[in-house]
């Protein structure tokens, strides 16, 4: 960071953040409070928080949940719950999370869900459990450094990094003085505006600027946790956004965190959430990929350009230079080497690159030496060398070619993007380390049994999970009678997805120190929708949407007219999907990409007729209720692409071991991601519709169909396409 002040001074705020959570007691007198009398548990919380509703009704699953956490935080257990949509899972780990002391962390992969909880949930319950517990829970929510406002990053700029800079020198101007660059223009009315935010906020949460900022605007006022020189080092230590939110989480009941920031916090020694006997994991079938993506490094030649640039007035000349000579080498080497994974060592101009980069940055390093509290901008150090010592790391990993990493060359279609990239195997053994140590972990999502068992999620999450037992004899004798993946009564033609009974729950599977419990859904899925698998299609080949099964989509839609959601399997077949139903009906067709995205799911929502087609963001995320929406189509099953390079490598490894990659590594990621789309129809008790797999090998593969189906909603199940749009026909006219 650069010298240069504010207005040629020193910036400082007037507003000191607060350092105890909204409306929060002190920890001293949290503790008073839960000393009056017996304490409640979570199923009288649960009763409490389910009463405060109007008309609520406490549900089965949810009390089942609530029971199961409360007995695993008093046995030392783990718990993983498959809880569907619509059980109230929320209210169900939060009720018995009030009954552990300190803080309970509850963990989400999406902002939405986040939200939900933080804005809707924990005020509700905060309101109906007070006469009980004789006090008002308090709650916080803590999110990453970047979230916050920085005031030593908006006290100064950074006169290396062009596109970063916010002043022009003094001299550029008529009398001096510092000046905002492009002051009449848009990056200068949102830095003046962060500015005026910045004497009012209490949180310096980035989340709660109204209107919000573009990135490149944020990145100026923001800083990486990795480049802060700590609140003791700095002079806005005291006032610092960052650190009052950690201070409010340390006194909080609940602390709503998000998988990123509690993957970094397990990489870095568990030194960022405040410490807890509880962590709750919601949206789990989310956290080995987010935990894999907080491990994963790259090496792009801009980064390394702005590394040098924003060093440079620390370092010797001849160390610039170096630095820059091996930015350049990578930029050569991305350029020749192929897009995908590096399977027989790093190409000799990468290699060549990388050692080139690994010497510089240790030189830089050397000659920038230790962060001190006389240094005169220990800030702008610090964000040099962290920056210079992740480049360092990143560039040892990568020569180190490890057998438990990954390497690959990310290219974008436009040429913009070029990056060689570096991310492990598993995560299954850091997650064994760090996740469970010294607390309790409940993880719950409405996708965690697979197939109709917890052991691969379970395994996939670092537990020991037990093989498959083998099927009972009386069990054998049925599959022999009847065939494989089909039930022993059947209509032909239909039957319930999975072959199982209506509501059926998963067997509950256990390991050391862990157990597992389905708790269904409330949502009777086989009177409220069908899953129709065009069975009759070609087996899907080429890229794109194929003409026969566009054929069949057009006439699913035209029989419902409209309400339709269409996930595809890629942009082209997406594209392809909304030329057709636009040249051959009059419905509006909503095409992810052509506007934002929540705008376009709000259209969707609004316009009764409407269709809305996209991609694998739509797979998950997506809730609209009632009418308008009732036909998901999927337009094949969600394999991983051959390209994708960490679902390859793995698949690679399970293969060299003399196992089968494809069903190890991609039948399950298949399976989460059908699931989660499938999702998408029942949303409420009220919702009807019908799921149509224009796949027909969720029905003809003998080896994963099963599988798959045994993964999915028990839906009403049916391969003739006549009872399909019989039935959407019928919910046209309703």
């Amino acid at each position: 960071m650069g010298a240069a002040g504010v207005g040629g001074a020193g910036y400082r705020r007037t507003v000191t953040p607060p350092r105890t959570a909204t409306g929060s007691a002190t920890p001293s007198a949290r503790a008073k409070g839960r000393r009056r009398g017996a304490r409640p548990s979570g199923t009288e919380l649960l009763a409490a928080a389910v009463g405060a509703v109007p008309g609520g009704a406490e549900r089965p699953g949810q009390l089942q949940m609530t029971t199961a956490i409360e007995e695993c935080v008093a046995g030392g257990e783990h718990l993983l719950v498959q809880a569907g949509t619509g059980t109230g899972k929320s209210l169900a780990y939060l009720a018995p999370a009030l009954t552990v002391d300190g803080p309970v962390v509850v963990s989400t992969a999406t902002l939405a869900l986040q939200s939900q909880l933080v804005d809707h949930d924990l005020p509700r319950l905060a309101d109906a459990v007070e006469p009980v517990l004789g006090r008002r829970p308090t709650f916080a929510v803590l999110k990453g450094r970047h979230h916050y406002l920085c005031l030593a990053r908006l006290d100064n700029s950074t006169e290396e990094e062009p596109e970063d800079t916010l002043f022009d020198a003094p001299a550029a101007r008529p009398g001096g003085g510092t000046k905002w660059l492009g002051e009449a223009g848009r990056l200068g009315k949102q830095i003046e505006r962060l500015r005026d935010w910045a004497e009012k906020t209490a949180t310096g949460d980035r989340d709660e600027l109204d209107p919000g900022v573009d990135d490149q605007a944020w990145r100026l006022v923001s800083m990486p946790a990795r480049e802060c020189v700590g609140a003791t080092r700095c002079p806005f230590g005291q006032e610092c956004f960052a650190e009052a939110s950690r201070a409010r989480a340390r006194e909080a009941d609940i602390v709503v965190t998000n998988h990123s920031l509690l993957a970094v916090d397990m990489l870095a020694g568990r030194h960022i959430v405040p410490p807890h006997k509880l962590l709750i994991v919601d949206e789990a079938h989310e956290l080995a990929d987010r935990v894999s993506s907080a491990a994963q490094a790259e090496l792009v030649p801009e980064l390394i350009d702005r590394t040098t640039r924003r060093a440079r007035t620390l370092l010797r000349p001849e160390t610039a230079e170096a630095l820059t000579a091996a930015g350049d080498a990578l930029a050569v080497g991305l350029a020749e080497a192929p897009a995908g994974r590096i399977t027989a060592g790093l190409p000799t101009p990468l290699r060549e690159a990388c050692t080139l980069l690994d010497a510089a940055t240790r030189a830089a390093l050397d000659t920038i030496g230790d962060v001190k509290s006389d240094d005169p901008d220990p800030v702008r150090k610090q964000q040099a060398k962290a920056a210079l010592d992740e480049l360092s790391t990143t560039a040892q990993r990568l020569l180190e070619e490890g057998d438990h990493d990954v390497a690959w060359v990310e290219k974008n279609d436009s040429g913009s993007r070029r990056a060689l990239v570096v991310a492990p195997l598993s995560v299954a053994g850091t997650l064994a380390t760090h996740l469970y140590d010294e607390r309790t972990v409940v993880a719950t999502s409405a996708t965690l049994a697979l197939g109709g068992r917890f052991d691969t999620v379970a395994r996939a999450l670092g537990l020991d999970a037990p093989p498959p037992a083998p099927p009972t004899p009386a069990a054998a004798a049925l599959a022999a009678r009847t065939g494989p993946g089909r039930p022993a009564a059947e209509t032909p033609g239909h039957r319930l997805a999975g072959d199982v009974t209506p509501n059926a729950v998963v067997p509950a599977t256990e390991g050391p120190g862990w157990r597992s419990l389905d708790v269904g859904s409330p949502f009777d899925y086989a009177r409220q929708g069908i899953l129709y698998v065009a069975a009759h299609l070609p087996r899907p080949s080429v890229s794109g949407l194929p003409e026969a099964a566009g054929e069949e989509l057009l006439g699913l839609v035209q029989a419902l007219g409209g309400r339709t959601l269409g996930l595809f399997s890629s942009r082209r077949a997406a594209q392809q999907a909304a030329e057709l139903v636009r040249a051959r009906t009059d419905l509006p067709v909503l095409l992810q990409g052509e506007e934002a995205l929540p705008l376009l799911v709000r259209r969707f929502r609004e316009e009764r007729a409407s269709c809305l087609f996209g991609v694998m963001s739509l797979w998950q995320g997506v809730d609209v209720p009632g009418d308008a929406c009732q036909l998901v189509v999927v337009d094949r099953l969600p394999f991983p692409r051959p390209d994708e390079p960490l679902a390859a490598a793995r698949a690679a490894a399970v293969d060299a071991g003399g196992g089968s990659g494809f069903a190890a590594v991609s039948v399950p990621i298949a399976a989460v991601r059908l699931a989660q789309g499938v999702g998408r129809l029942i949303r409420a008790t009220g919702d009807k519709g019908v799921v149509a797999v224009l796949d027909s090998r969720l029905e003809t593969a003998r080896g994963y169909g099963p599988f798959l189906r045994r993964s999915l909603p028990p839906f009403w199940y049916t391969t003739r396409p006549e009872v399909a749009r019989g039935a959407l026909e019928r919910l046209a006219k309703s």
